[in-house]
């Protein structure tokens, strides 16, 4: 589903960031928070309480050391926030995710979400468009706009957009197959806007790791699918330094089964192989990392997955400095956009979803998520309608203008049980992080002297060849599997499902999508194919190939592909035939 953050959540350079020694009391803290109020860095809101009462900014120890692994906001290793000012200098970015027919009906639910206070937009792409594939293909037949919006070339990139400033909005693009074509038409759209492209601020998901251990949308297999991640990481780097170009994604992870430990692991896992990635690239690790995001769910047990944000930010951070040679604290931090979690949703009594959302937000923003998307009521039933659309903004509104929540940075902090569930659940992560790179040591060739040779890195040894033997897969499944038998024992239990039972509820009336979506864009892809010039366009793709066929990066002849309205099946296809297909090895 949904993914992404702002491109950058600092309160300007350098403003607030934290040593990466903890301090040994609130004095440093309060001087990092007191430089931020100076430079007017705190927003100007009423702090207190409902009653009137005035509230600290944040709350721990008056003198003495603190415990260095929980530390205080805006230190190293950032388990408690990113930033001394916690909320009180921003909120989370509200950043709906949405996507479904036609490029002009989904710019119109954009366009709500932005006038009814959403901060950012997020878009969801139909089954065609994240497999690659043009919505005139056989394949696409009967699945045009239906989980997410067509896209076949830069003309609709324009519609998507259109009356929407793209210089101005942070967008996210939830794809990660043809996750490089769809950035370039994202580009190009920009560029037909007068926009500098230089300055376009938003996040590509990307995450191809994700999708062999959870999704299962690629095109390829694993090593092209790197060539473009790096060779997009190399291009953003260089020319669109506020962008980021990959969003590791647990959600789609936790979706497909995995404990909140497995999520969290595998995810950073991924995050480490991309960081291997761009030092293979030869590209500096305190100038790409800044780049990396993360995108998590948030599922319904409220103080596991408060755990779960803080001992990322804090595994993160650690692994940065240590492993990985990084010395800018942004290039330690953790950003993350957090969704709630859709596998919590339930058909029967589906008006319970709206408190299943609350808590689980609640939970993202206790977490210090930085962004943020809740689901709809009825979204496991179909899209979104306006009415249930509007009701999971509202949520967060709520949150963010009623309850105090922003008041205080990491208001749990120091509490004996979310701290000791950091602890354990950062352990865990750690056990399997060992695994993982067991996996490459195992699997990985060696030197005459018997050294271990990694092509990119250990890590990501591990987890090519745990892809390639079902490793991750197999995992996932036995925790889906124990999950799914404690609910049938009634061990666990979930309202409306095996539990309260009885109801009052009526049928929903849900987002149906015509058949009309897919005929009309079929007929608009047509006309655009017959008006546009045929010898260009394959004389551009031919030029993407000649490059493919080289060690050159990839991005600029595929930027020209679609100036010359290739379509994503076009682009996509021309790589299939030169680097093949990807299938899944069979697995028992």
């Amino acid at each position: 589903m949904n993914a992404y953050i702002d491109a950058d959540t600092s309160h300007g350079s350098g403003a607030d960031g934290g040593a990466t020694t903890p301090s040994t009391g609130r004095s440093a803290w309060q001087k990092r928070y007191d430089d931020a109020v100076a430079k007017g860095l705190v927003r100007d809101a009423d702090f207190t309480t409902l009653s009137g009462e005035e509230v600290d900014p944040v709350y721990g120890p008056t003198d003495g050391e603190v415990d260095p692994r929980i530390g205080w906001p805006g230190e190293y290793p950032y388990t408690r926030g990113l930033h001394s000012t916690g909320y009180r200098g921003r909120p989370w970015t509200i950043r709906q995710f949405a996507g479904f027919g036609n490029a002009k009906q989904t710019n119109e639910r954009y366009r709500m979400i932005l006038g009814r206070g959403g901060g950012g937009l997020s878009v969801a792409f139909d089954m065609p468009t994240l497999m690659g594939r043009d919505s005139d293909e056989e394949l696409s037949l009967g699945e045009v706009g239906h989980c997410g919006v067509a896209i076949d070339s830069v003309a609709d990139m324009e519609i998507l957009f259109d009356s929407i400033p793209l210089g101005d909005v942070t967008t996210s693009m939830t794809i990660s197959g043809p996750a490089v074509p769809v950035f370039c038409m994202y580009v190009v759209a920009a560029e037909r806007q007068g926009v500098d492209v230089g300055t376009l601020n938003g996040t590509l998901q990307t995450d191809i790791f994700k999708e062999y251990i959870a999704q299962k949308e690629w095109l390829f297999a694993p090593e092209p699918h790197l060539r473009l991640i790096g060779d997009l990481m190399e291009y953003t780097t260089e020319k669109m330094p506020a962008y980021k170009p990959l969003s590791v994604s647990g959600y789609h992870i936790r979706e497909a089964g995995a404990t909140a430990a497995q999520e969290l692991a595998y995810t950073l896992a991924d995050g480490f192989g991309y960081v291997e990635l761009g030092l293979s690239r030869g590209l500096d690790v305190n100038t790409f990392a800044p780049g990396l995001s993360f995108f998590f769910d948030a599922h319904v047990d409220f103080f596991e997955e408060i755990a779960k944000f803080r001992a990322a930010r804090r595994i993160w951070a650690r692994w940065m400095k240590e492993e990985y040679g990084a010395t800018s604290e942004k290039a330690m931090w953790m950003r993350f956009h957090t969704q709630t979690a859709g596998v919590s949703l339930t058909a029967q009594q589906p008006i319970n979803n709206v408190v299943r959302t609350a808590v689980e937000a609640l939970s993202a923003v206790l977490g210090g998520t930085n962004s943020l998307h809740t689901n709809a009521l009825d979204e496991t039933l179909a899209l979104p309608t306006d009415e249930s659309a509007e009701i999971a903004l509202r949520t967060q509104q709520v949150l963010m203008e009623e309850t105090g929540i922003t008041n205080v940075a990491d208001p749990l902090g120091g509490s004996w049980y979310v701290e000791a569930l950091t602890d354990k659940i950062e352990a865990e992560a750690e056990k399997i992080f060992a695994q993982i790179r067991d996996l490459g040591e195992a699997g990985a060739p060696r030197d005459e002297d018997g050294a271990v040779r990694h092509e990119v890195g250990p890590m990501t040894s591990g987890l090519l060849r745990g892809i390639e033997e079902a490793w991750f897969t197999g995992n996932i499944a036995d925790s889906s599997f124990r999950y799914q038998q404690a609910l049938e024992k009634g061990d666990k239990r979930i309202v409306g499902v095996n539990a309260h039972m009885e109801t009052n509820a009526k049928p929903l009336e849900i987002l149906r999508i015509s058949h009309e979506v897919e005929r009309d864009q079929v007929a608009s892809l047509k006309e655009r194919k017959a008006g546009r010039d045929g010898a260009v366009v394959q004389e551009k793709l031919d030029a993407l190939v000649a490059a493919a066929k080289t060690d050159a990066n990839l991005i600029e002849p595929m930027l020209e592909a679609a100036r010359a309205e290739a379509t994503l099946g076009e682009i996509c296809g021309v790589l299939k035939e030169l680097w093949g297909e990807y299938r899944e090895p069979a697995a028992f």
